[in-house]
């Protein structure tokens, strides 16, 4: 149940950064719930989380996926540079995060 809750924290996390950065780009309501309710979301489902896992390991694989989806959202979605260097460092954020997956 944990890791089903820090998955679903995640993907809010990410929506919540989609929402933010079109929130930055055009402020509109819509724009501005995505944005706010996407990270509430995600930090209210991560706190319900820390009842099943350990604190650190929750936390740290929940901003690593956050960090990996946002990456990756902002690569395929909003064009930014997808450099071999970037590519690189998202895989060892992906590695980080499944190794304390296995690990815990």
């Amino acid at each position: 149940m944990g890791w089903f809750l820090i998955a679903c924290a995640s993907a809010f996390e990410i929506l919540g950064v989609l929402g933010l950065r079109l929130y930055s780009q055009n402020k509109t309501f819509a724009n501005g719930m995505l944005y706010l309710g996407g990270l509430g979301a995600s930090f209210a489902l991560l706190y319900v989380s820390f009842s099943y896992l350990l604190v650190s390991v929750a936390y740290s694989v929940f901003m690593g996926i956050g960090t990996a989806g946002a990456v990756l959202m902002n690569m395929i979605f909003f064009g930014e540079s997808t450099n071999k260097f970037r590519v690189f460092s998202l895989i060892l954020i992906i590695i980080g995060v499944v190794g304390l997956k296995a690990l815990s």
